[in-house]
């Protein structure tokens, strides 16, 4: 989902000032033929669904006007399908959710974690993918479970799932970036010990920054047990992705769920995994607890996650 640390006020500034002037942009760029079926989706323009993305290659990047990466792909195939043109607005991740929730655009995608207290904001789709709980770390360290953090330097993204996780690691430093360049300098520089991102985020650096000298390993997740005894250690465990929507769009939520769940039956979804380095295994099946959190909550009590073939 590369971001730049530098210049953080003036560039939130720009940012706004960017997102504000796209929000209030006329409709000359209107697709000229909409179908009945694209304009009865509700998108805030007829025929076009407005992205929030933060660049955060290789989940999200817009390059000129459209959005690359595995969560634009996906995206894009999906709003083809549905005849409806994509029109992306770039931001951070706060701005992200906050776009969502204002319902200043239809939809944000990028590695944005289901959780219980976001969809009281908002909706999420059907999981396009779930990511596996990874740990960015120095070449020759190892690290497996929990135990094995306390005590650490622990980096992540602001606002992310993790910061809650390593707040409640016994003794363990929590260090706080705006972006995943952050963690990664830190990492590198021996002032962070670990740092939990999106898996192909780390991938990505292997092979972009190798002067870092870092490397991708999975925890094993908690137990049953510590996650009970400790609920924020839930985030250390496997979560599910969705495209997020404000709480109005259903018919939207509904149409792109659906295309969703036939990517996973059509195999364009292990093809698109594979092509940014992902393993399907990995990407394309559904933890036990996946369909409990949901069920009862934002999907009905007998929806089953989707998955690959076991």
């Amino acid at each position: 989902m590369a971001r730049m640390r530098s210049f953080t006020a003036l560039l939130s500034s720009l940012l706004l000032m960017s997102t504000v002037a796209a929000c209030g942009s006329d409709s000359d760029d209107e697709p000229k033929n909409v179908s009945a079926k694209a304009a009865a989706l509700g998108t805030l323009k007829p025929g076009v669904i407005k992205v929030a993305v933060q660049p955060y290659a290789p989940y999200t990047s817009v390059q000129g006007d459209k959005i690359v990466g595995l969560d634009g792909d996906i995206l894009n195939y999906a709003a083809g399908k549905l005849g409806l043109k994509v029109e992306p607005q770039v931001t951070d991740f706060a701005g992200m959710l906050a776009g969502v929730q204002s319902r200043r655009v239809d939809i944000t995608i990028g590695g944005v974690a289901w959780s219980a207290d976001r969809q009281k904001q908002g909706l999420f789709t059907d999981p396009p993918y779930y990511s596996p709980p990874a740990m960015a770390v120095r070449d020759g360290k190892t690290y497996k479970t929990v135990d094995d953090l306390k005590g650490l330097d622990l980096g992540t993204v602001e606002g992310y799932v993790w910061v809650k996780s390593i707040q409640a690691v016994p003794k363990a430093k929590l260090h706080a970036y705006p972006d995943a360049n952050g963690v990664f300098d830190d990492l590198g520089a021996g002032r962070v010990d670990v740092g939990f991102l999106d898996p192909l985020i780390i991938i990505a650096a292997q092979k972009e920054r190798p002067e870092l000298k870092i490397e991708t390993q999975y925890m094993t997740p908690p137990t049953a047990a510590e996650v009970k005894a400790k609920p924020a250690y839930a985030y250390f465990q496997p979560y599910q992705t969705g495209f997020y929507l404000p709480k109005k769009a259903t018919k939207l939520e509904k149409a792109i769920s659906e295309q969703i769940d036939a990517m996973y039956e059509n195999g364009e979804l292990e093809k698109l995994v594979k092509k940014y380095g992902g393993d399907p295994e990995q990407f394309l099946k559904p933890a036990a607890d996946v369909a409990t959190a949901r069920r009862g909550v934002d999907r009905p009590q007998d929806w089953t996650p989707p998955s690959i073939a076991k």
